[in-house]
């Protein structure tokens, strides 16, 4: 088995994992650290494809698209988070 193969059924592993907890968990905070799994494997899924063999190099596209993908997940990670600490906030005043 290589290792081309090991690390991309590694990154399908982590993407499946990841999108059933976000199809199967309820609280917000879950599902958004699930959803940053999916999103990780996705890339990592990607870098495997650019792989190529030594003497050839690997194709950037990819691997700047995972890096613009890093960048849009840390600012969309932050608006869910502002968003989940809104809703809680917004829960127990309703509440109280």
């Amino acid at each position: 088995m290589s290792t081309g193969l090991i690390f991309g059924l590694t990154g399908l592993g982590v993407f499946v994992v990841g999108l059933c907890g976000a199809l199967v968990l309820v609280d917000p905070l879950r599902r958004l650290l699930a959803l940053k799994l999916c999103s990780v494997g996705a890339g990592f899924m990607l870098v495997v494809a650019a792989w190529k063999a030594p003497p050839e190099a690997p194709d950037p596209v990819p691997h700047a698209l995972v890096i613009t993908g890093i960048v849009v997940m840390i600012s969309a990670t932050a608006v869910a988070l502002a968003l989940i600490r809104r809703l809680h906030t917004l829960e127990h005043e309703h509440h109280d």
